[in-house]
């Protein structure tokens, strides 16, 4: 895991190896422990920030850059 430190200083650690794709490049997962016990969040690959949401149908946009992964699930009730 790498060692990577948010806007407001906070430090945390990305798995290279859990990732997600995104539109622009992948999200990897985050932590606050080394120990991966505790995951905080998703970092995004493509600008290198933390600054991201995720809704419940698992859709996940970069509030950086746009980069986006689309939703795990999909039902057009929602549109």
């Amino acid at each position: 895991m790498d060692a990577k430190t948010t806007a407001d200083g906070r430090r945390l650690y990305v798995d290279h190896e859990a990732a997600e794709r995104g539109s622009k490049g992948p999200f990897f997962v985050a932590y606050t422990s080394e120990t991966d016990d505790s995951r905080w969040g998703y970092y995004c690959a493509n600008c290198g920030a933390f600054d991201n949401a995720m809704d419940a149908m698992g859709r996940l946009k970069c509030n950086v850059c746009a980069n986006i992964k689309k939703p795990d699930e999909w039902d057009a009730a929602h549109e």
